[in-house]
């Protein structure tokens, strides 16, 4: 995908990030999944965001150019993968929180996951073991490779749930997730009773 399709508000990437396909050609073989899941985090005016209070080390990525991989230690087990979204010198950022599996999948569970295949990439921390990354994929170009977004199919807005965010404790009721309702590889709880059909677009009510 071109910089410009990331380069849009955060919850406008989120939604059309669902039916995309991530890919990680690596030496292990190609590794890819459709993303059937996803969080806009809007940056410095979203109190749930890593950019909240500011550019760090850490978050310096959510604050370049759209398109980049913002790879982070998750309470220290777990590496959780976002792109980079909105304009440079603003932090915004999607986490991809699940993907259904197209391939890879030998090497997905040779990297420790044993379940059903539908849920290999079932959430962030699954995403990031079976992807193999670590923080040396944080700032990784999407446009460029080996680690990129491809078109895949759009996913039309019958079949989208959108929700509150999970596992976070601050700006709990902002409406910023997007799954695929018919996906048995979105993570839980499932959305789907909180899906909102024919509302506007959350980014056009914020006035983000």
């Amino acid at each position: 995908m071109p910089r410009r399709y990331f380069a849009r508000h955060p919850v406008t990437l989120a939604r059309d990030l669902l039916g995309r396909i991530v890919f990680y050609r690596t030496g292990q073989g190609l590794i890819a999944g459709r993303i059937v899941e996803t969080e806009a985090y809007t940056g410095e005016t979203d109190p749930a965001s890593h950019a909240y209070r500011g550019r760090t080390t850490r978050n310096a990525v959510m604050f370049g150019r759209a398109g980049y991989a913002y790879v982070y230690f998750s309470y220290g087990v777990h590496y959780c993968l976002n792109v980079t979204a909105g304009q440079s010198g603003v932090a915004g950022a999607v986490l991809l929180r699940a993907m259904e599996p197209l391939a890879g999948t030998a090497t997905m569970r040779a990297r420790g996951d044993h379940g059903p295949e539908a849920r290999l990439l079932s959430g962030p921390g699954k995403i990031g073991r079976a992807f193999g990354l670590t923080l040396a994929d944080n700032g990784r170009d999407f446009t460029r490779g080996p680690l990129g977004i491809a078109a895949g199919s759009p996913v039309d807005d019958r079949d989208v749930a959108i929700s509150k965010r999970i596992g976070i404790s601050r700006a709990v009721d902002l409406p910023y997730r997007f799954a695929v309702i018919a996906s048995p590889s979105v993570s839980g709880p499932h959305p789907a009773l909180a899906r909102r059909r024919g509302r506007e677009n959350p980014a056009a009510s914020t006035g983000r």
